[in-house]
């Protein structure tokens, strides 16, 4: 069993966040982008497919959490598309966002 570093929960041995505070257990290397609402779905497409994305969310401008959205291996077009709606949604809502990716180190 693994401990979680931030509440000292006990956690299984392959858990990737803690279920409790939500830190990340593994390693994982955070980048941003600032795009505008017109672009949204286009950019998480591509990181999408650029497959070692682990997690993405999308924030406003004043940086209030929109969607969280994991990504797991083998996501496919139905499991996805839901996801997409919401963004779409989110997109004609905010001027601009800023999309947060959790990406394998």
């Amino acid at each position: 069993m693994v401990n979680c570093k931030k509440c000292g929960r006990e956690l299984s041995k392959n858990a990737n966040y803690c279920s409790y505070c939500g830190i990340s257990i593994k390693e994982v290397k955070t980048e941003e982008y600032n795009v505008s609402s017109d672009d949204l779905v286009k950019t998480v497409k591509k990181l999408i497919h650029e497959g070692n994305v682990r997690r993405i969310i999308i924030k406003d401008e004043k940086g209030k959490n929109l969607l969280d959205m994991p990504v797991t291996i083998g996501v496919v077009g139905a499991i996805i598309a839901p996801w997409l709606a919401a963004l779409g949604i989110i997109g004609a809502l905010a001027t601009n966002c800023k999309i947060v990716v959790e990406k394998k180190k």
